[in-house]
């Protein structure tokens, strides 16, 4: 018999990949999307999304690529994996995703064809958008030149590209390299990590979604897993999985206490 067998759910609900069937809407992250939707539908520019790791910040940016209108917005999502990109790199990177045809090789000509590309778009009726996760590993200054240039293409209605950066708290420092960049940016969010209410709420809804017949964690575990979690959704999640397991193993249908803090303590974390 599986873990899915003995629990008597369709598949397991703490997985750390950002699927978004998952997602609790937390008030937090209901303001932040609030706040996003603002920026991009008044072409703000700029806004900046920061958090702790594994605050769901790339959870967040998959919810919201997915929720824009293709009719309506040109959205891109982009995934920053190193620290070494070029200016040249990301500004081919945008007119490639923007569907820039006949890219120019050199730097003037791409932005002229960018510019070209954001303004029948604006023509079009929609808007572009360019959500960049991992954005804190975009560190040197020709980048955040890049950006602020591109910036600056303009109507008498707003930008003619809005970016949404996410990533970790040192995205801020990062940004000082550039100052006129960092005055631009419009909007700041932060993440915070989740309350005991909305830990075990969050629990609980992940549970639910996964098919359970039952919610199988007893009510003295969950503040176990908040405080070894410190609010941190990975976090839980790793934690859950494993008490899950932990579980299965003695064959306790009900996830107690004792059984929470023995995965704690295995993970290394702090059991109360």
């Amino acid at each position: 018999m599986s873990v899915k067998e003995f629990f008597q759910i369709k598949e397991l609900p703490f997985n750390n990949a950002p699927d978004l069937k998952y997602f609790y809407s937390s008030k937090p992250h209901q303001e932040t999307l609030s706040r996003l939707r603002y920026v991009i539908e008044n072409r703000k520019g700029l806004a900046l999304v920061t958090g702790q790791i594994g605050t769901g910040k790339t959870t967040l940016a998959r919810l919201l690529f997915e929720e824009l209108d293709p009719r309506l917005y040109e959205t891109v999502l982009m995934i920053v994996v190193h620290s070494e990109i070029t200016s040249e790199w990301i500004l081919k990177k945008i007119c490639t995703q923007m569907e820039v045809e006949n890219i120019p090789a050199d730097k003037p000509g791409m932005l002229t064809a960018l510019y070209k590309r954001l303004y029948e778009l604006n023509e079009m009726g929609k808007k572009a958008v360019i959500l960049i996760d991992e954005a804190q590993m975009l560190k040197h200054r020709d980048i955040m030149e890049e950006i602020r240039g591109i910036l600056n293409f303009e109507d008498e209605s707003g930008k003619l590209l809005t970016f949404i950066f996410f990533g970790l708290p040192e995205l801020e420092d990062n940004l000082s390299v550039d100052e006129p960049l960092r005055q631009r940016v419009s909007l700041k969010c932060q993440i915070k990590q989740l309350d005991f209410e909305s830990t075990k709420n969050y629990i609980m809804h992940r549970i639910k979604v996964s098919g359970a017949k039952y919610n199988f964690f007893a009510d003295d575990a969950y503040r176990s897993i908040f405080e070894a979690s410190g609010g941190i959704p990975r976090v839980i999640n790793t934690i859950c999985d494993n008490a899950m397991f932990e579980s299965y193993l003695i064959k306790e249908k009900v996830i107690k206490k004792e059984t929470v803090n023995q995965a704690v303590n295995d993970l290394g974390l702090l059991a109360l």
